[in-house]
């Protein structure tokens, strides 16, 4: 008897023997259980999941002598015939030979006569996506009320090509990728079973090539089960590291850690020395750039997410060598050697040298070094600043303790010459404030500022340059601000009039009455209040706004703003609360 390859002499026979795929396994065998088994039913998914096998062991189940049951006997006749595909009621069809319009005119006129020694009929189509619009169209009626005997099984890896007129017609099973751990043991047991020595590592290599395929994974081992050569102990096969990744064309894992633990650790010399190495051993470039991203990927995963095994799909060992390196970086640097490195993959896709495009990635990536995040800069500076207020504080309370007689006298002499001096200079450049903005310190008393007459406006002359101040800051209340037909100052009163009571009704809210009131403080440098007059009404509608003048007050009541006044010889030149200001 000829050779026969792994994927067919371990293809599963019983719903125990699958591989993953529990939630569909368990569907399907209590639906044989409690007789609600569907006429007609769809398995999609990726190469090598499943989809084939569960279909036959479906046929099987459905014609087993001792069932309908969810564990067929594999001893009947039916069921050795199944087993072997030589089954006369189970047709299995290759939608992408047979997708045409007769080949369904065929099978619909075979299906109307009883099996011939099965319970059921078994149309299994795979690849049914392959079929034509009209074959699909052929089968509609046909698909919707087969006779009693007949079961429709597909198997599709492209659902999205099949007409939603025939997956409204089946059940729906989605089949998904295998999980590298139930593929690890899985060809592990088949190793033992083959008499091979085999390393964990070697077989993590070869998960990692099957992409959650088990047909592809043992596709695989039998490659590498006929390259080796050397016995081990007891008379079976031994298979290296080495020789898996020679046979296969992979790069070590253990590799790519080595050039992403050089690159993190900015050894450029060692990296490239790495990377000569393996170009040398006939490294594919595209192939070993993809392992280095993924390999960067799973260590950024490892530093923002407590539990990473779910998303990495790795071995628990690989998980936590993952992990161990991860917790030496910031999120922040691992995302930038990332960024850095997927740049000179894209620019070595397109270059005529990607070997020197690749060197100088790494060079980039050497040179960037650490990264250190914004909050931890903010903190830093906010140490500094809280450093520098103490010290000023402590210099001033000095100063202050030394000559309290002498600053007595000048409060007293800059008190009776205020009206004549000259505007001065707020904080001297080079001094160290903890303001950023000297326009920003709040003044030393809120009489002063009033008092001085550069710095107050005339409401008339200056209401335009004020809409285009409220402009910069709320659009829409400089909107209503230009619909106001008359402005004038009674005292500390702003009276404002407007022809229709609905143009200012939104001004008029205690929200944005508080944020006006601000912006007018602010401009006018004055303690003002609002007072609205509708055209064709006699009633005032006045408001207090205490809030922001009692934040005005505060600012210049402030201890640091008057004892920095006083260490500075300084004044204040105005006093803001709006938004723009804090």
């Amino acid at each position: 008897m000829s050779y026969l390859v792994l994927a067919r002499k371990w293809r599963p026979q019983t719903f125990a023997e699958v591989v993953g795929q529990k939630p569909v396994v368990r569907t399907l065998q209590n639906a044989i259980a409690r007789n609600r088994v569907s006429h007609a039913m769809i398995f999609s998914g990726v190469r090598g999941v499943g989809k084939t096998t569960l279909a036959r062991l479906m046929a099987k189940a459905m014609n087993c002598r001792k069932g309908p049951t969810p564990t067929p006997c594999n001893e009947c006749d039916s069921c050795i015939g199944i087993a072997s595909g030589s089954a006369i009621d189970l047709h299995e069809i290759d939608g992408a030979s047979n997708r045409g319009i007769q080949e369904i005119r065929e099978l619909k006129e075979n299906i109307k006569f009883f099996p011939s020694n099965s319970r059921y009929k078994i149309i299994i189509i795979d690849e049914v996506h392959m079929l034509t619009t009209e074959a699909f169209n052929a089968l509609l009626k046909t698909l919707e009320e087969p006779p009693e005997h007949v079961f429709f099984m597909f198997a599709t890896t492209e659902l999205h090509k099949v007409p939603i007129t025939i997956l409204s017609r089946c059940q729906r099973y989605e089949l998904t990728r295998i999980s590298s751990r139930e593929l690890a043991t899985f060809f592990k047991k088949i190793a033992t079973a083959e008499k091979v020595s085999i390393s964990d590592h070697a077989l993590a290599q070869v998960v990692r090539e099957a992409d959650g395929s088990v047909r592809d994974g043992l596709s695989l081992l039998d490659q590498i089960f006929s390259f080796v050569d050397a016995s081990n102990a007891d008379g079976g096969l031994e298979v290296t590291d080495e020789e898996v990744a020679q046979l296969l064309g992979l790069i070590d894992s253990r590799t790519v850690s080595a050039i992403a633990t050089a690159l993190l650790g900015n050894d450029l010399a060692g990296c490239l020395q790495l990377l000569d190495e393996a170009y040398a051993h006939g490294m594919d470039l595209k192939r070993f750039t993809s392992d280095l991203l993924s390999f960067f990927r799973s260590l950024l995963i490892c530093k923002i997410t407590a539990d990473p095994a779910p998303l990495l799909d790795f071995a628990d060992q690989e998980v936590a060598a993952l992990k161990e390196l991860a917790t030496g970086y910031s999120a922040e640097t691992l995302h930038n050697y990332f960024q850095l490195l997927l740049q000179g993959v894209e620019e070595m896709q397109y270059s005529k040298h990607p070997r020197l495009m690749l060197e100088m990635a790494f060079i980039k990536a050497t040179q960037a070094g650490s990264v250190v995040p914004v909050t931890e800069l903010l903190a830093r500076v906010d140490g500094l600043l809280s450093g520098a207020v103490a010290e000023a504080a402590a210099s001033g309370a000095g100063a202050a303790s030394q000559r309290p007689a002498e600053r007595t006298t000048h409060s007293s002499a800059s008190q009776q010459k205020e009206p004549d001096r000259e505007p001065q200079p707020s904080t001297p450049a080079g001094q160290n404030f903890p303001a950023s903005d000297p326009e920003n310190i709040p003044a030393a008393t809120d009489q002063q500022v009033q008092g001085r007459g550069d710095e107050k406006k005339n409401v008339r002359q200056s209401w335009n340059e004020f809409i285009d101040y409220v402009m910069d800051r709320k659009k829409w209340m400089a909107h209503v601000l230009r619909l106001c037909s008359g402005v004038r100052q009674e005292k500390n009163v702003l009276v404002m009039k407007f022809d229709d009571k609905a143009d200012c009704k939104m001004l008029q809210t205690p929200e944005h009455m508080k944020t006006f009131v601000e912006f007018a403080q602010d401009f006018f440098q004055q303690e003002l209040k609002i007072t609205f007059k509708i055209l064709g009404s006699d009633a005032v509608n006045s408001t207090d706004n205490p809030v922001p003048q009692e934040e005005r007050r505060a600012l210049a009541n402030d201890p640091l703003v008057q004892m920095t006044t006083d260490i500075f010889d300084g004044r204040v030149v105005n006093i803001r609360t709006g938004p723009r200001s804090r």
